[in-house]
């Protein structure tokens, strides 16, 4: 098998892929790359098996048919040295061992590799897959608005993904570690056929990589069958499993009756709590939010080691005076991930969770962006 392809091309693609590889694979195949050449197709593919990425280059000079499995680490670190020149890739099969040599003008390169058929098969999707259409900028907004927000235990699975619900008037995104959550909904996409499924975290970093310059519809099927999701778009083709369980009912913590309205500058109360959050305990990142009609003011502090911060902010404050303690860092990355120049917090109880969205934001909006924090008890 021999085909010749643009050493700009094949990194770019490799690189995209990629991040699909682990680390800590049980099988020794999957630290490689799939390469199979089919026609003037070469479709190259990486996986950890819950998770597989593949994308096609066309190409233009081929002889023969198959598929080789390649060790990514010396490849991907030989091709990010090279400048932009046309690579000609050969494989030469002795017995039942396989070598791959790729050449260019001023140099030769020659590794052992492996026979394609090693290699895991990628997923098939199920006749009966349930399919939709998102635009990139959407979904990549989705991503980037949910992600931080999922959770990290083990012992609850299910809230390590983002929760993904399509109707037939929007589809929401969903994601809680039980100290945060946010929702994330869009009017742009619906279905006929409502369903709901919860996605693992790393396919959509995945996702979030390669789609930030993508433009225009990423196609999506879904399939219950066999509890895998595809993603297609450009020249590139994701598969995931989907993570299995009852989301938590999410819609029962969002809190109603909130009394309590802070509005305030995102920049300025963001930049307030970075400052002052330096000085909280580093165990608990505790901050003591002082609500007040003529003045707000933030406080951390850190006995331990004498320390302690204190800053007043200008804000609009409606309600009943009150103090509210918060988590610095998770109050820092929901603020980090709002994107208006004001924000608005409801509250009601010290020891109930707030909601943070932008301001001026109505719950018939195209796009709708909700936040929760819980708060945290004070010290006396």
């Amino acid at each position: 098998m021999k085909f010749i392809v643009s050493r700009n091309e094949l990194y770019k693609n490799l690189s995209a892929i990629s991040g699909v590889l682990s680390t800590n694979n049980t099988m020794p195949i999957l630290d490689n790359f799939l390469f199979t050449v089919s026609g003037k197709t070469l479709t190259l593919t990486a996986s950890d098996l819950d998770c597989t990425m593949s994308a096609e280059i066309q190409l233009d000079t081929v002889e023969g048919e198959g598929s080789i499995a390649v060790p990514s680490k010396y490849l991907l670190e030989t091709l990010k040295l090279m400048s932009e020149m046309p690579i000609n890739f050969a494989t030469e099969e002795d017995g039942e061992s396989i070598s791959l040599k790729f050449s260019v003008t001023d140099g030769e390169y020659n590794g052992h590799c492996f026979k394609g058929d090693e290699y895991p098969t990628t997923p098939v999707m199920s006749e009966n897959a349930t399919g939709f259409d998102i635009d990139a900028n959407i979904l990549y907004r989705a991503i980037s608005k949910t992600l931080f927000a999922t959770g990290t235990d083990d012992l609850r699975p299910t809230m390590m993904g983002v929760l993904c619900e399509l109707n037939e008037d929007n589809i929401t995104f969903v994601a809680t570690d039980a100290h945060k959550l946010v929702k994330y909904r869009n009017n742009a996409v619906k279905t006929i056929n409502p369903t709901s499924f919860i996605l693992p975290k790393k396919p959509l970093q995945q996702l979030k990589g390669v789609i930030g310059s993508e433009s225009g519809a990423i196609h999506v099927d879904y399939s219950a069958e066999n509890n895998h999701i595809r993603f297609s778009f450009g020249n590139i083709v994701l598969y995931s499993s989907l993570l299995e369980g009852n989301y938590p009912k999410y819609k029962s913590v969002i809190p109603t009756n909130n009394t309590k309205t802070f509005v305030v500058s995102r920049e300025a109360f963001l930049q307030c709590i970075r400052r002052v959050g330096i000085y909280s305990n580093p165990s608990t990142y505790q901050i003591r939010v002082s609500l007040e009609a003529d003045n707000t003011s933030i406080k951390a502090e850190d006995i331990d080691y004498s320390n302690e911060a204190h800053e007043s902010i200008t804000g609009t404050y409606n309600g009943t005076p009150m103090n509210i303690g918060f988590n610095s860092k998770f109050l820092r990355e929901i603020l980090e991930n709002i994107d208006t120049p004001e924000v608005q917090m409801d509250m009601s109880e010290p020891n109930r969770a707030a909601i943070i969205y932008p301001v001026n934001q109505k719950e018939d909006d195209a796009e709708y962006i909700l936040m929760l924090i819980m708060p945290v008890m004070l010290n006396n």
